[in-house]
């Protein structure tokens, strides 16, 4: 395994903030209601973790470290596992389990539909990010997942969606995901390495 150090690096980051947030909502540090604050940092999560994976091929780009593109997946699969707590999460602490709920939940927030529009392509993405599905599908794999792309927007659509009062913050993330995007255009992407001076080997892209 290349870059073990790397790898664990990342793992450990991405697993130490759920449990520290567990570990604060069991010592009553989250305020009031702590289900609903859980929930809503494990959706943020979800969306700071997919913007981190859309990142790894423009630094691989910008820095030639192949270092970036091998904590790629394992990235991608922290996002599916942190919009499972997310969707879990909702299910105890909104609904309490209580699925005669949900079309109430629905019919008032319509962004729940959106949220589970992206769980579905997180799903696909998940499911297919092995090596054998990518021999399997072959070029339809890439064409796949492209679906990342649709996601972030649902992602971001979602986000709008809760906290339209308050856009500071959501305006932020929309930026840095239409920057990532405008480095996935190829005329783009073929200039980074110019940017830098330098030539930078290519990458198996997202």
């Amino acid at each position: 395994m290349r870059f073990p150090v790397w790898r664990i690096s990342v793992f450990i980051a991405a697993a130490v903030w759920p449990l520290l947030w567990l570990y604060e909502a069991l010592m009553n540090s989250l305020g009031p209601d702590p289900g609903k604050v859980l929930v809503d940092r494990l959706g943020l999560g979800t969306l700071i973790l997919l913007l981190i994976t859309l990142s790894m091929t423009p630094l691989q780009k910008m820095t030639g470290w192949a270092g970036w593109i091998a904590v790629r997946r394992q990235l991608g699969l922290w996002c599916f596992a942190y919009v499972v707590l997310h969707l879990s999460g909702y299910a105890a602490f909104i609904l309490g389990f209580d699925w005669s709920q949900l079309g109430v939940e629905l019919s008032k927030r319509p962004y729940i539909i959106v949220g589970a529009l992206g769980f579905l392509g997180l799903l696909a993405l998940a499911v297919t990010s092995n090596r054998y599905s990518q021999r399997r599908l072959g070029v339809r794999w890439k064409k796949l997942h492209r679906l990342v792309y649709l996601i972030l927007g649902l992602g971001l659509l979602h986000m709008l969606w809760i906290v339209r009062a308050d856009l500071k913050e959501w305006s932020i993330y929309a930026f840095i995901g239409v920057v990532l995007l405008m480095l996935r255009v190829p005329p783009v992407m073929r200039r980074i390495p110019r940017l830098l001076g330098r030539k930078v080997p290519s990458a198996t892209k997202a």
